[in-house]
């Protein structure tokens, strides 16, 4: 277990998503996400992570429910404010927003104090708990304004209060992450997709302050949305169609892992976990299947010349942290 920052809250460097549970881009029935989230806590997994973006409200749900009979201090749990959601009679479903669910509410930016405090509320509500561990701000990309003068101080109220015990931000991106970690006082920020073995836009200048500062960082999107899991003609790459070049460069580092006998999926897990300032990564999953082969591939050691080959090759920078030689 790591410690998020001076928190006290502690996370399985391993975690699970649940954006998938919640019908992320095709549905899944609640007994599958049921047994996604019981085949996660058999892989010894404790640290889950929603919001109500997913799904509008609907991986909350499945998640609470899936946790119900748990001891409520054998995990943690984390949610994201920062989308409220209104009901709407629009009928239809929500794909353009990437949910296979009936666009029942809309989704409405609030990164004020009181929309947070609501956010929050609605979510305790929809999970069935009366606490959370872990609060983000939930992509404030384009309202940082509102997000670090009204979003940021009301979460920090909150922690005061003991209301949550970790507090933080969630994006694609590092830039305004790394504003996060140097302006304020979180405990710890969620960098989906910005630090992987084919994106290292963290290493700069993000996962750097956070060392400084003692921030915990949890990475999202080791796979970057599918093209470092199996890479091939027609995967995506951020939720689109990997572009020609990348696909390239994925398939060169998958003929690397081969000729080590690993596997890229295990190296990019463990790409992933071996900066020092990662407390944890999550992968999304919407099977029993999926969650029991990324805990093999988490498991899985990935030997040292492995990447030492990458880095000859200039498939991954110098200074680049990767796991130590015990490893292998």
């Amino acid at each position: 277990m790591n410690s998020l920052g001076a928190s006290g809250v502690e996370v399985t460097a391993l975690a699970l998503g649940a954006a998938a549970i919640g019908n992320l881009f095709t549905e899944v029935s609640d007994e599958q996400a049921h047994e996604t989230v019981g085949a996660a806590w058999d892989a010894g997994i404790r640290y889950f992570d929603t919001a109500p973006h997913y799904g509008i409200g609907l991986s909350e749900r499945r998640l609470g429910e899936a946790l119900r009979e748990r001891p409520r201090s054998a995990y943690t749990i984390s949610t994201k404010v920062g989308r409220r959601l209104e009901p709407i009679d629009a009928g239809g479903d929500d794909l353009a927003n990437g949910f296979a669910v009936p666009a029942t509410h809309r989704r409405v930016w609030d990164f004020s104090a009181d929309g947070v405090r609501r956010g929050l509320e609605a979510s305790l509500g929809r999970l069935g708990l009366d606490r959370v561990d872990v609060v983000y701000l939930h992509d404030p990309d384009d309202h940082a304004e509102q997000a670090f003068h009204e979003g940021y101080p009301a979460l920090e109220k909150l922690r005061s209060e003991g209301v949550v015990g970790a507090i933080g931000a969630g994006m694609n991106q590092a830039e305004m992450l790394t504003r996060f970690v140097r302006d304020t006082d979180v405990d710890v920020v969620l960098c989906a997709g910005r630090y992987t073995l084919l994106d290292q836009r963290a290493l700069t200048e993000l996962l750097p302050a956070a060392r400084e500062r003692g921030t915990s960082v949890v990475i999202g999107g080791a796979f970057n949305s599918g093209l470092l899991a199996d890479p091939k003609p027609g995967a995506t790459y951020n939720y689109a169609a990997a572009p020609p070049e990348l696909l390239d460069r994925a398939l060169a580092l998958k003929a690397a892992a081969d000729r080590h006998g690993t596997t890229l999926r295990a190296a990019a897990l463990a790409f992933c976990t071996a900066h020092p300032a990662v407390a944890g990564v999550l992968v999304g999953a919407r099977s029993p299947h999926e969650v029991r082969d990324c805990a093999e591939q988490f498991a899985k050691a990935v030997p040292p010349a492995f990447w030492q080959e990458l880095r000859d090759a200039g498939l991954l920078p110098a200074d680049a942290p990767v796991p130590a030689e015990e490893s292998s």
